[in-house]
């Protein structure tokens, strides 16, 4: 699909790469709309682009958002689900110094799952049904995963909600094949964020170091990506990983 044929809807869309996501659309000439919960954020975005509160963890929220977005757009047919957010922590931890024990709460295991797991699957089946009723043909999905399925220290939740995106774009994408609409996933690696760019010298050249194209990730490198799985029309029920090599 061209971008300029979209009718999108980008979660997580008022920073980040959420936001470098949605002004890079717009600028293609996509009809977009960008849901999160940082209404700050969404008053900022480009002229133009609809916008509107959006908790991915809310049944109720993500029917009437996608309802909302189909008729201010006349139709929504492509879905970026980028809202997520990190709560990490070791699974089991024992202090070296007083050998008390301390766990992963459930309170944080619960919140990952439900914004990158289950707030993007709503999203998704909202977004694919209204396709469906409207008969809508094509249609695409992007799930934003990431290299830290492969595994990570410290990461529980998250890797266990990054690789169930990465899967599932092979499940919904046997799913919606009947309704010509594909799914694909990218997966990012280290990118510039305001938690890289806050790291002390030394833990920063560590990481560079362990990246083979030598440097950090920006979000226009994500953004790539996502612009091939959207327009590209073989492309279905993979996971494209963008990480510098860092997972080889």
């Amino acid at each position: 699909m061209q971008l300029d044929q979209l009718t999108i809807i980008v979660t997580g869309g008022a920073q980040g790469m959420g936001a470098h996501f949605v002004t890079r659309l717009a600028e293609a000439g996509a009809t977009v709309v960008a849901g999160d919960v940082n209404e700050a954020g969404l008053q900022a975005l480009p002229a133009g682009v609809h916008r509107r509160r959006l908790d991915v963890t809310s049944e109720s929220d993500v029917a009437a958002f996608v309802a909302w977005a189909n008729e201010v757009t006349g139709g929504v047919n492509a879905l970026v689900n980028n809202a997520g957010i990190i709560r990490d922590g070791l699974l089991v931890k024992k202090d070296r110094v007083t050998g008390e024990v301390t766990t992963y709460g459930k309170d944080a295991l619960d919140a990952v799952l439900a914004v990158n797991l289950v707030g993007a699957t709503l999203m998704t089946r909202e977004v694919v049904a209204g396709m469906v009723r409207r008969d809508v043909r094509p249609g695409v999905v992007v799930n934003l995963s990431s290299v830290a399925r492969h595994g990570n220290r410290g990461q529980t939740a998250y890797v266990a909600s990054k690789t169930s995106m990465a899967m599932n774009a092979v499940t919904w994408a046997r799913e919606f094949a009947p309704f010509g609409v594909r799914v694909g996933a990218v997966a990012p690696g280290m990118i510039e964020t305001p938690m890289t760019q806050g790291m002390n010298q030394k833990a920063r050249d560590a990481l560079v170091a362990a990246i083979p194209v030598g440097r950090i990730g920006v979000p226009e490198d994500i953004w790539l990506g996502v612009k091939f799985v959207l327009e590209s029309d073989y492309f279905n029920a993979r996971c494209l990983d963008l990480d510098g090599g860092l997972v080889m």
